[in-house]
């Protein structure tokens, strides 16, 4: 979200691109994609207009469409399946991991037919999935693999920053982010330049050059606003990440002695940016009643898993079908967390969550 102090700087910024009348795609926009290539360690960055064309163009760049499937995950945002279903093809789930929430890497193999063209692992809440024996899965099979790090702006997995693992890394910068524009707007990193170049075309309706259009293509263009805000936020996303961990660090001190609440797991070799703070609880109505009560935020993501929403019924999943996944479902809550989040503010918090406890270790 926008830091009131830094508004004079980002109002600044766009006087710059309206006096410039750069607003859709243009310099401000190619200085953030150079910016954002760098930052990733990625050799090129692609603009889009929302982290959900991130994806699906990306899969559109692959050839992924009808009679296709691809693997990915049921504890998501919605909007990695419908990349999936806007191309035609099929989307296919695993279970995700009981330790990180991502995917599990060993639920793979059972979900490989002939019609698989990819997998889209999606880093969690800020957590990295465990891409190695994903790679290893994606090479002995022939697949592409599409990072999902819409969540995990700066996250790292054996030192090397998401996004840049895979085929692929597609972004969301939604207000909310760890990295969030004024409004809607998104980014594929890539090391494939034949790729880059494909989803460059998909993006401004196909077009080579101007009048000269060479594949079907769409208005995902990002604008220059959103791109000269990005590259100003840009500069602070590691510090701001910094003092997310720091006080992830300070909930898990705080919650280790309350039996009940299961806290985020972070492996060695990961470095989460705790986009979101979620806990397992299995009281969770108790525990949002009295956060309700003591005007505390909080939100639950993601109640009911995609294969179980009404809309994608007919791909035939039922209830039993990704116990972690819905286990989860039914008992993650997101306590606040943010950089400018003070340590008596986290611990007003956790007070509450430790009277629930305690209320029902007593009853």
């Amino acid at each position: 979200m926008i830091n009131p102090s830094h508004r004079e700087e980002y109002l600044k910024a766009i006087g710059q691109v309206i006096d410039s009348g750069a607003c859709s795609g243009g310099p401000f926009v190619e200085v953030f994609e150079e910016e954002f290539a760098v930052y990733c360690g990625s050799r090129h960055a692609i603009g889009v207009g929302s982290g959900t064309e991130a994806l699906w163009l990306s899969l559109l760049s692959m050839g992924i469409g009808y009679g296709d499937e691809v693997i990915t995950v049921s504890m998501s945002f919605v909007a990695t399946v419908e990349a999936i279903c806007f191309t035609g093809a099929q989307p296919v789930f695993v279970d995700i991991d009981k330790l990180t929430y991502t995917l599990n890497p060993f639920a793979l193999e059972g979900a490989l037919t002939s019609r698989t063209k990819a997998i889209i692992p999606v880093h969690l809440f800020g957590q990295t999935a465990d891409m190695d024996p994903i790679l290893e899965f994606a090479r002995k099979h022939g697949l592409r693999v599409i990072e999902d790090a819409a969540q995990a702006h700066g996250a790292e997995y054996k030192g090397q920053k998401v996004g840049s693992i895979g085929d692929v890394g597609c972004f969301s910068f939604y207000p909310g982010k760890n990295l969030g524009a004024l409004g809607e707007a998104g980014a594929v990193v890539t090391d494939d330049s034949d790729m880059a170049e494909r989803i460059r075309m998909l993006r401004n309706h196909g077009r080579v050059t101007k009048n000269r259009h060479a594949m079907v293509g769409w208005n995902s263009r990002m604008d220059g606003i959103q791109a000269a805000v990005l590259s100003l936020k840009l500069k602070r996303l590691d510090c701001e990440n910094d003092h997310r961990r720091d006080n992830a660090r300070i909930y898990e001190r705080l919650l280790a002695d309350i039996v009940g609440p299961v806290t985020p797991v972070e492996p060695n070799w990961a470095r989460h940016v705790f986009h979101i703070y979620a806990i397992r609880i299995p009281c969770r109505n108790e525990l949002i009643g009295l956060l309700e009560k003591k005007g505390i935020q909080h939100n639950i993501h993601y109640p009911v898993p995609i294969h179980l929403q009404p809309t994608y019924r007919s791909f035939g999943y039922i209830r039993g079908d990704f116990p972690i996944a819905e286990l989860c479902g039914d008992e993650f809550l997101s306590m606040p967390i943010s950089p400018a989040m003070t340590f008596h503010q986290i611990t007003q918090v956790c007070d509450v969550v430790s009277t629930v406890f305690s209320a029902n270790l007593t009853a």
